[in-house]
């Protein structure tokens, strides 16, 4: 970090989810793009980690012209991207578990208790099944076939 700060030591490279809030705080209210990057980076690899919301908590006392909406975006859209990440995930297994019964949908989705369509949601990932739902998936597709 090249912003100099009162009463903080040992930033100079060392990864953001390392330094202390004050020289987060620095760098946000004093630094320039060079400065910012190394913050918007640490928000996109852990978009609910200390890092994010070490900004979330500054940016709740705070609003720094410029940089407070750029961080804030940051953090939205990281999160979004993790969100969209996961329910592929989601979709992704239920399609190998559905897949690797050998059953069609069509049956699988009555031994799940549901309807075939709302099965194919669950595999595209436009909805995604709730947690126990989705525990009901793993057993029914885990269980020894007759």
């Amino acid at each position: 970090m090249s912003v100099a700060s009162r009463n903080v030591d040992g930033t100079e490279g060392r990864p953001v989810e390392e330094w202390p809030y004050e020289a987060l705080v620095s760098a946000i209210e004093r630094g320039t793009l060079r400065d910012w990057l190394p913050i918007t980076r640490a928000i996109r690899r852990d978009p609910w980690g200390d890092v994010a919301q070490q900004v979330e908590e500054y940016l709740a006392y705070a609003a720094p012209y410029g940089v407070g909406p750029l961080l804030r975006r940051t953090i939205d859209d990281a999160r979004a991207a993790h969100d969209r990440e996961e329910r592929a995930e989601i979709a992704r297994r239920i399609r190998t578990l559905v897949a690797d019964t050998g059953m069609t949908q069509a049956a699988f989705a009555r031994a799940i208790g549901t309807s075939r369509s709302r099965l194919s949601t669950y595999c595209t990932g436009s909805v995604t099944p709730s947690a126990s739902l989705f525990l009901r998936i793993q057993r029914v597709a885990t269980r020894p076939r007759r």
